[in-house]
């Protein structure tokens, strides 16, 4: 944990501020209670006001704050911090004192820290602690202290940071939510009139949980980003609802608990951001902040930007002669990856290979990847890790590495009817490590795509065979697990690509230093394939590999545009030169089989990323709001030119080419190939007309000279 985080804060608590009280001027707008909203507090008087370059946030008599940028209020003084009992919640406190102070910090450099304190009328004790950073304006990192200096312990419900409503405004709100659903729910959506969504980080369901620990909400003008940055997962909540006025964000905390005379409770650290724009630019000031704490995304190896052909089109009753018989056209249209998927196996826990497919078993493992190596292609392996199945070995043999939930029970895995094992006991990271070596070093595949919507998160553990200091141990410990995966198969092969695809999932953000390659991870329209691109741009920065998921799961089946376009890997599962008899779900309309006329748009797309290869170019997150600007905008800067995607399902009208430099810059339809014409930096305009994308590169006039 960073010097900002529980030393340095309760470094600072630990002295009195009671005392010597250093009151910070009140700009003008927020002198007096403010006007005009419903939801203002009005009675807390002028108190004290904390602030960078972009955000102030004033504290009023009552510990309430009100949110300012640039000088304009954002919010009324709401009750943004507060402890949660089980019988109301405390929101209240009589401002006491106020402390700040330069630090310098070694993880992330130059700023101000400042702790105000109250007491409430239940003989609680509260201290706020707010710490901006030079190097992240708008952004303030929240830890709040609560302590009971009553006679009588205090039932804790949970506790709440960050808690501001936005007034409503023309074209209302759009929303990001980094909490896993079920449902397999869009990330990124207006929010409708009723909206109301808990986002927690924890468990959705037995097998499904995790994500990214920030939520967003964003009108035309102006947004309000909130989260955490703790350095490993934590099961708050990040709420959004749709109010009567506006639209509400908060940190939750659901963990109970007995705060007793004299005991502390510390939040986690949590953050604010305020920004214009969509949730990229608070996404790249979470992803900043924790890339000094530690948690970066490894440079992925050359090979994670090949094309990826995938196996699974034929099911998990495919034959060896249906793959091989297909690995040559897929070399032909220019895929770079074989992926041998579900079937290999006999089951999900043991993976030992399936004779019937396999009879030499290991001999024909490597006598598989050589042939891929042959066709100048690179072989990578599907398993599912931590799933043990009903019937296996490991399970029998092993029943010790189960994760257990507190009434002893097991841990489902819906697609497969497995159960979890725990991450965090030592065992089960051995027995995956060995499988792993095995697989790279061994059977001489070169990548290994772990699938599963289970690895994204699990749930806290109580099996007492694992001696854990505490339940949440396996929560935390999943990263750990993924970390000693990724440095297995890294040993085994320095140039190794590890992909995550927790299907459907969110991805979980404290799994990224383990992760070489994401993909869309069962996108279930073209919208979840840009708009998961926009999310992992954001978060991978560019040193990762974002993979647009199988063509066949976007839009029509067939919109490589989609993936193209925002910079993402191209993949497909098809089929040559008919379709499987024995799917592994129901087959599409057209199936899967490599038609004429789908070798040609395929050839043609998987041309047109090899030249170009957006992934390698630095996205451009800030330019267009993926929510408001119409068309949907997407742009790469990239080898001196600009790449511009737009999407609808019909336009006929006039685009802005944004962010270029100074200078005129000739356009073309790159899908086409058709030269649209000249523009200026100063007025970037271009009228198009295009049905579902447009695909555009803007290059400087001098590079043609």
């Amino acid at each position: 944990m960073s010097p900002i985080g529980r030393r340095t804060v309760l470094k600072l608590f630990a002295g009195s501020v009671a005392g010597g009280v250093a009151w910070a001027s009140l700009p003008k707008a927020l002198a007096a209670p403010l006007r005009g909203s419903k939801r203002a507090s009005g009675d807390g008087g002028a108190g004290v006001v904390v602030r960078d370059a972009v955000l102030a946030i004033a504290f009023d008599r009552k510990l309430h704050t009100s949110l300012v940028t640039h000088g304009k209020p954002l919010t009324p003084y709401q009750p943004s911090e507060s402890l949660l009992l089980t019988d109301g919640s405390v929101e209240d406190f009589a401002i006491t004192g106020h402390k700040e102070q330069p630090i310098t910090d070694a993880r992330h450099g130059t700023g101000r820290q400042s702790i105000t304190t109250g007491r409430s009328s239940r003989h609680l004790e509260k201290e706020v602690a707010v710490t901006f950073f030079d190097n992240l304006p708008g952004m303030a990192v929240l830890q709040t202290r609560y302590r009971n200096h009553g006679t009588a312990a205090l039932q804790v419900a949970g506790w709440r940071n960050a808690a501001h409503e936005l007034d409503d405004a023309p074209g209302g709100f759009w929303t990001f939510a980094g909490a896993t659903h079920t449902d397999r729910r869009d990330w990124v959506r207006p929010l409708a009139d009723g909206f109301d969504q808990r986002n927690a980080l924890g468990m959705d369901s037995s097998d499904y949980g995790g994500g990214i620990p920030m939520a967003d909400i964003w009108r035309r003008d102006v947004g309000l980003a909130v989260g955490h940055v703790e350095p490993v997962a934590r099961s708050l909540d990040l709420p959004v609802h749709r109010t009567a006025d506006g639209a509400h964000i908060a940190v939750e905390s659901p963990q109970a608990s007995t705060l007793a005379p004299g005991q502390t409770l510390v939040t986690e650290r949590t953050w604010l951001a305020v920004h214009t724009g969509d949730y990229f630019a608070p996404l790249q000031q979470y992803r900043q902040y924790m890339q000094a704490e530690g948690l970066v995304a490894p440079l992925a190896p050359e090979s994670a930007f090949a094309p990826v052909w995938c196996t699974w089109g034929y099911g998990r009753d495919f034959n060896i002669k249906q793959i091989m018989d297909t690995v040559p056209k897929a070399r032909e249209l220019g895929f770079g990856w074989v992926v041998l998927d579900d079937g290999w196996q006999t089951n999900e826990g043991d993976w030992r290979i399936d004779t019937r497919k396999f009879p030499r078993g290991d001999a024909d493992m490597r006598d598989f990847t050589a042939k891929v190596r042959s066709q100048g292609m690179h072989p990578r392996l599907w398993i599912a890790p931590l799933a043990a199945d009903p019937g296996s070995d490991v399970l029998h043999d092993h029943v010790d590495m189960l994760l257990l939930d507190k009434n002893g029970a097991y841990q489902t895995i819906t697609w497969w009817n497995a159960l979890t094992q725990c991450p965090a006991y030592q065992p089960t990271i051995d027995y995956y490590v060995a499988l792993v070596k095995k697989v790279i070093g061994d059977w001489g595949f070169e990548g290994i795509k772990f699938d599963g919507q289970h690895l994204n998160a699990v749930a806290p553990c109580y099996n007492p065979a694992h001696k854990h200091a505490h339940p949440t141990d396996s929560v935390e410990g999943l990263a750990t697990f993924w970390s000693a995966i990724h440095r297995a198969a890294h040993e085994a092969n320095p140039q190794a690509v590890v992909e995550l695809c927790p299907c459907g999932t969110v991805f979980a953000f404290h799994n990224l230093p383990a992760t070489d390659q994401y993909p869309a991870s069962d996108p279930l329209s073209s919208w979840q394939v840009r708009s998961k691109g926009k999310t992992m741009k954001a978060l991978m920065d560019s040193r990762s590999s974002y993979a647009g998921d199988h063509v066949e799961l976007s839009d029509g089946g067939d919109d490589f545009a989609s993936t193209v376009g925002i910079g993402a890997v191209v993949s497909s599962k098809f089929t040559w030169p008919r379709d499987t008899e024995h799917p592994a779900e129901p087959l599409p309309p057209g199936g899967y089989k490599l038609t004429t006329e789908k070798e040609m748009l395929w050839r043609k797309w998987v041309a047109l990323y090899k030249q170009h290869m957006l992934p390698k170019g630095e996205y451009l997150g800030t330019l267009y709001d993926i929510g408001f600007d119409k068309p949907e905008a997407h742009v790469i800067a990239k080898d001196g030119a600009m790449y511009y995607a737009f999407y609808a399902e019909s336009f006929n009208g006039s685009v802005q080419l944004r962010g270029l430099g100074a200078g005129r810059y000739r356009v073309r339809d790159l899908f086409n190939e058709v030269d649209l014409g000249e523009v200026a930096a100063s007025d970037a305009t271009l009228r198009v007309a295009f049905k579902r994308f447009v695909l555009l590169r803007a290059t400087p006039l001098a590079a043609h000279a």
